[in-house]
């Protein structure tokens, strides 16, 4: 007899088609068995060895967050009820061209440094691997979801060149391309970029177009976080858009966003660009988080050229008065490209995490200038995290809609005041943005969190509720689902998932998180390439 059978579910398959009524039988793993209750009448019903009563919840499969900072959240927190108890089962972590694999003993103390305020310094965690393939083994020793990973190019960069702001040699380009193909054949489903963040924003268009074409000759695709979102962000979205079209590779925007008072009301610009590109066979999908503030690192906003050499070489650019005052003149004054060539409002930054609890004071507060910054950055050894309050509400209503759209939280879970994203993107997608709003209509919605991106990492068996495919599913209650996470609470769990399963085992059950680690990573799948999945 099978495991078990979910009975009178409205299942909303992620397909985009309307819903239905079934039962939908789970056994070794997978789904074995959908009867639709029209069939129910002329057959007996299906029984198992377990029955769960899914009256007035609806089944999808389960979410996948395709731009996650848990690179180390899922290693030190088993329970990570942050992401499961979301319906959250899979992560794409590796993002914004910094993580920690693949590195040798330097660069992952250097990485260590210039993503504490992502992940903490780390000092909780057996860095037991040094390649892609050693992480993802150390995942699959038992995780709260399963994971994808992205090859982060800065990371790389790290590794062949280092800190420096120049072209890379040919010999440091192969190595990197070597890197790169490595990484590959060990699992990983593309690479990332973070080209407001050092050293991968060092790499010109050339040089990343090299790395593009590998990732591409192993199916996989670049992950862009591009060279601006502020001034001049159309312009660094159509160059991503002209780099993967010379190297034939795929693209996914990361975090696609129109930000700051320069980008009101150009969200459909944004999209025009993109339509002209599918129209031509281009193959790209895009995601975003239903909220308008960011988030990141307050030494992300310090202009490139503070930031060559690595961390100890930005702690004594920020010590010395007279290089600190060139600094503030950059950011205050010529717009810093590492806040996205947008002169700095300090009103917009709110400190959200800090490493050393002796600053745990400024958690919360505004920014009141500069001074302010250079102080935390040198007393916390660059490691506060920050909300940046630049965003725009109907830009992300309009870039929600579009066809080749995907969910991703970008949530980061370090700081004591995280962004409430990290906690509430999917039930606020399928709260706010659909049952409230109607941006978009349920159907809609869940594929956009489930068929879309499995397409885009080429799943060939995720992302539907369709026999044979994984049984990774969510039951939810579409009255009253929504993000328990706020500003001010941005820890507080969703509500109305009372139930999550990964591999057909319960990691939510009536609501609390089990002690079930059923994930695991998730590789490369050998899929040729075909048109975008998307469209």
């Amino acid at each position: 007899m099978e495991q078990l059978v979910i009975r009178d579910a409205d299942v909303v398959d992620g397909s985009g088609g309307p819903s239905y009524r079934a039962d939908v039988v789970v056994d070794g793993g997978r789904i074995v068995s959908i009867v639709r209750e029209a069939a129910q009448a002329g057959c007996q019903r299906p029984k198992a060895r377990r029955e769960l009563d899914a009256e007035g919840l609806v089944l999808s499969p389960g979410f996948i967050d395709m731009h996650a900072h848990s690179d180390l959240a899922l290693l030190r927190d088993p329970d990570h009820s942050a992401k499961a108890a979301q319906g959250v089962t899979l992560e794409v972590i590796g993002q914004d061209g910094l993580s920690y694999a693949p590195v040798d003993d330097r660069t992952l103390a250097e990485v260590r440094r210039a993503i504490a305020g992502w992940n903490g310094y780390g000092d909780d965690i057996d860095f037991d691997w040094r390649s892609v393939g050693e992480y993802l083994d150390r995942l699959d020793r038992g995780i709260a979801v399963n994971a994808a990973y992205l090859i982060p190019q800065g990371t790389v960069r790290m590794l062949a060149v280092g800190w420096e702001d120049r072209e890379a040699t040919p010999q440091e380009l192969d190595r990197m391309r070597q890197l790169v193909a490595e990484g590959m054949k060990q699992g990983a489903v593309g690479m990332s970029s973070g080209l407001t963040y050092t050293p991968g924003m060092y790499a010109k268009d050339a040089e990343l177009t090299e790395l593009c074409r590998v990732v591409a000759s192993y199916d996989g695709y670049y992950c862009p976080h591009h060279r601006s979102y502020g001034a001049g962000a159309l312009e660094a979205y159509a160059e991503m858009v002209e780099l993967t079209r010379e190297a034939d590779c795929s693209l996914h925007l990361a975090h696609a966003t129109m930000n700051f008072g320069v980008n009101e009301g150009r969200a459909p610009e944004l999209l025009t660009l993109l339509d002209e590109a599918l129209a031509t066979g281009a193959d790209i999908s895009l995601d975003t988080y239903p909220y308008t503030p960011g988030c990141t690192t307050l030494v992300a906003m310090l202009p490139s050229w503070a930031s060559e050499g690595g961390p100890e070489a930005i702690l004594k650019r920020l010590a010395d008065d007279d290089t600190a005052d060139r600094i503030r003149h950059h950011l205050e004054v010529i717009g810093s490209d590492g806040c996205h060539g947008v002169p700095m409002d300090w009103d917009t930054i709110e400190i959200s995490g800090v490493a050393d609890p002796a600053l745990a004071e400024h958690v919360g507060r505004r920014l009141d200038g500069w001074a302010t910054a250079r102080q935390l950055l040198l007393a916390d050894r660059l490691a506060p995290s920050i909300l940046q309050h630049v965003g725009h509400e109907e830009n992300v209503r309009q870039i929600m809609r579009h066809r080749v759209h995907t969910g991703g939280s970008d949530g980061i879970l370090q700081g004591a005041k995280p962004h409430p994203r990290a906690y509430g993107t999917f039930p606020q997608y399928l709260g706010r943005y659909t049952r409230e709003l109607g941006v978009l209509s349920l159907e809609e919605c869940v594929a956009h969190l489930t068929s879309r991106p499995a397409a885009r990492l080429r799943l060939p068996d995720r992302g539907l509720v369709k026999e044979g495919y994984k049984a990774d599913l969510v039951l939810f209650d579409p009255e009253t689902v929504a993000a328990g996470s706020t500003f001010e609470e941005p820890r507080r769990l969703p509500t109305g998932i009372p139930h999550v399963l990964i591999d057909g085992r319960f990691v939510i059950e009536d609501g609390r998180r089990t002690d079930v680690l059923a994930g695991r990573s998730v590789r490369r799948s050998p899929v040729r390439r075909n048109a975008n999945p998307l469209t």
